[in-house]
């Protein structure tokens, strides 16, 4: 295994990326959080690799299919490219322990709080998880995050931590406007 560089600015989907109007599978119920394109755009200015973690239990509960995603997805994308955004990596954890449906019913270690996801994106793109920063607006992403201890995490909700949390490199925030691109070195 060669040596991981890169540095990942690792984001939740629902709730950060777009609006949580709660199991988005269609482009047409995507609508995105303020201030999304401009915070990514300046954190891959810094040389951060861009990419989406995200829970789909939509898909465990036969909401929409892994296809519907990918497709919402590859949408999306294409929003990025136009707004002079690169490419944006997405990883997605389509089982539920208890709701899902046929294979998707499992206890898996991709979904959050379990950083699966985050650690087959480092394997895939060299990535030094110390040197990388989530963004979620669950504990569950706080939790992965420190799970593989990414230089930071930031919480974006007005709810409190909950109790008994590990606050340790965690800064809340109640929007993405409110968050710090950190100095390129």
């Amino acid at each position: 295994m060669g040596s991981h560089t890169v540095k990942a600015l690792f984001l939740d989907r629902d709730g950060i990326v777009n609006v949580d109007h709660g199991y988005v599978g269609r482009y047409e119920d995507f609508e995105y959080v303020d201030g999304i394109f401009s915070l990514i755009t300046r954190f891959e200015n810094a040389g951060y690799k861009i990419i989406i973690v995200t829970n789909q239990s939509g898909i465990a509960r036969g909401l929409y299919s892994e296809d519907d995603f990918k497709a919402l997805m590859s949408a999306v994308q294409q929003d990025f490219y136009q707004a002079g955004i690169g490419e944006v990596s997405v990883y997605f954890c389509p089982h539920h322990p208890e709701h899902g449906i046929g294979t998707y019913k499992k206890q898996c270690v991709c979904r959050k709080p379990n950083p699966g996801m985050l650690i087959q994106a480092a394997e895939d793109h060299s990535i030094s998880l110390p040197l990388s920063i989530m963004i979620g607006d669950s504990w569950r992403d706080i939790q992965a995050g420190q799970e593989v201890n990414l230089s930071h995490c930031y919480y974006v909700s007005s709810k409190a931590p909950p109790p008994n949390a590990e606050l340790e490199n965690v800064t809340q925030v109640t929007s993405l406007n409110d968050i710090p691109v950190p100095s390129s070195v």
